[in-house]
């Protein structure tokens, strides 16, 4: 008898979980014991984190997975202030996942172990605890392994907690559940090193797989940013979320952070509003000054002079940039960018360029395979101006001519130079980091270091910059609208 009842309430257990396979509320609601124990006086989520819940049960209603073909991943990606309850929510996604996805599996992260252990596990653990289906699993929680699994199939229906290293890469590739669903949820996501987010990557190709990173906004670049303002941000569904919107925060501490620091300033930003600050402290061009650029107003006159900047791709990623700016109008021109090509069709677009815009200077960067790019202008018949960023600068305090480029271009942005909307210039122009060299000269981050971080190299960038190498005279009184083929003019800085 006592064996046919255990059945049966196993049984309904597990069609309760299977109702809740595309609503983690109800998962949320059924599965732990609201207004009692430790839960008193708590009748629920959130009303972000319901809001949330609902949003995901949306997402996988719609892809409909029927664990035969792959689905577009779900991707979330949630920046914020202090004290909103991410852990809690972090629990509450893996148990739902794990309740409702018979062989999924899972991998956890955060920056160190320490907070692996005494954060995002712990807080799995409290939740484990006291959840309706908990003798399903069994949960390491202690030093050591981090890890919960199905008893009966414990290598494959399981989540692991891994820190971030970017040694542990490779803990983060492809988990191959096909037939059901690959997660990964990654906590303070912006100290995670963007490698782990690239190899991430190659687990969300089979299966119903889904990502969710959550974390305080604390970085102006790198891949968090990236998602969730960058680049990458079409990709994810994203929030920001204000500390002080969310019921269970401590306001009275919260209040007087905004008095202590200011509404505006970047610690009330990204403690309090969850938004991403103004500028990193190695940040070179900080972000609101490039986010005032973009679409103003600038007063811009015929003879204002016409700059053409190029850069070079010099490796196999990398992209040639062309860049044309017109006064303080870097946006009414195209960007014209070029992968794959060889030097000799670059210098033939810069030749129809010049014909097109007929400019007053061209900068190319003439290092590395740029030279050969500088070599077929001339052979065209193209008047350049052949910039080295590896040599000497000409103005003091800059370690080299690639730094002095882009503080005459920093100059000119905190100025107000009308930007075109377009992410990969952002990323470029605030993505690239600072510091000084033994003589006290501002030195930029080196390309490949940036790639180290999992930045793209800054082409879009560069070419701007090459526009700002060298001063360039107005020569273009008595040209009318955008007829640049009256233009005649010589130009020599040097």
């Amino acid at each position: 008898m006592t064996t046919a009842l255990s059945t049966n309430t196993e049984t309904q257990l597990a069609d309760l979980m299977a109702e809740c396979y595309a609503n983690p509320l109800l998962h949320v609601m059924v599965s732990y014991p609201w207004g009692q124990g430790q839960l008193d006086g708590r009748a629920g989520p959130d009303v972000w984190q319901a809001e949330f819940l609902r949003e995901v049960g949306s997402e996988v209603r719609k892809r409909g997975f029927t664990g035969r073909d792959a689905v577009d991943p779900l991707q979330f990606s949630t920046a914020s202030g202090h004290g909103i309850g991410k852990s809690a929510i972090t629990a509450w996604l893996i148990r739902w996942i794990m309740d409702t996805r018979p062989f999924c599996k899972g991998v956890v992260t955060a920056n160190t172990s320490e907070q692996l252990r005494t954060k995002t596990w712990a807080e799995l653990a409290k939740w484990h605890d006291i959840s309706i289906s908990k003798h399903w699993y069994h949960i390491n929680s202690g030093g050591g392994s981090m890890n919960m699994y199905h008893r009966d199939h414990r290598n494959t229906w399981r989540v692991d907690a891994q820190t971030s290293r970017e040694e542990n890469s490779e803990a983060f590739a492809g988990l191959h559940a096909a037939s059901s669903t690959p997660f990964y949820i990654f906590d303070e996501a912006s100290a995670i090193p963007d490698k782990i987010f690239e190899v991430r990557e190659g687990g969300l190709t089979d299966g119903e797989p889904m990502t969710f990173d959550f974390g305080n906004p604390t970085r102006n670049s790198g891949r968090f940013y990236e998602n969730m303002v960058g680049r990458f941000r079409h990709r994810l569904i994203r929030r920001f979320i204000d500390s002080r919107d969310v019921a269970i925060t401590n306001k009275r501490l919260l209040d007087q952070w905004v008095d202590d620091y200011g509404e505006d300033s970047d610690f009330v930003k990204v403690r309090v509003k969850g938004e991403f600050p103004s500028a990193g402290a190695l940040q070179f061009i900080g972000t609101d000054t490039v986010d005032a650029c973009v679409g103003i107003d600038v007063a811009v006159t015929p003879n204002d002079p016409v700059v053409m900047g190029v850069d070079v791709a010099r490796f196999g990623d990398d992209q040639s940039v062309i860049v044309t700016r017109h006064g303080r109008d870097a946006e009414s021109k195209p960007l014209e960018r070029y992968r794959g090509v060889d030097t000799m069709t670059l210098a033939s677009e810069v030749a129809r360029l010049a014909r097109l815009y007929r400019p007053d200077t061209i900068f190319i960067d003439g290092g590395g395979v740029g030279g050969g790019v500088v070599d077929r202008c001339r052979q065209l018949a193209v008047e350049v101006v052949e910039i080295n960023f590896g040599n000497k600068a000409t103005m003091a305090g800059y370690a080299n001519m690639r730094a002095q480029c882009w503080g005459n271009m920093k100059e000119a942005i905190a100025d107000g130079i009308r930007l075109p909307n377009d992410p990969d210039m952002k990323s470029d122009l605030t993505g690239v980091e600072y510091g000084y060299n033994v003589r006290n000269q501002i030195q930029l981050e080196k390309k490949e270091d940036m790639k180290k971080r999992g930045l793209q190299s800054p082409d879009i960038a560069d070419a701007l910059a090459l526009t700002y190498a060298h001063p360039v005279l107005p020569t273009r009184a008595g040209y009318a609208g955008d007829d640049y083929g009256h233009a005649e003019h010589e130009y020599n800085p040097f």
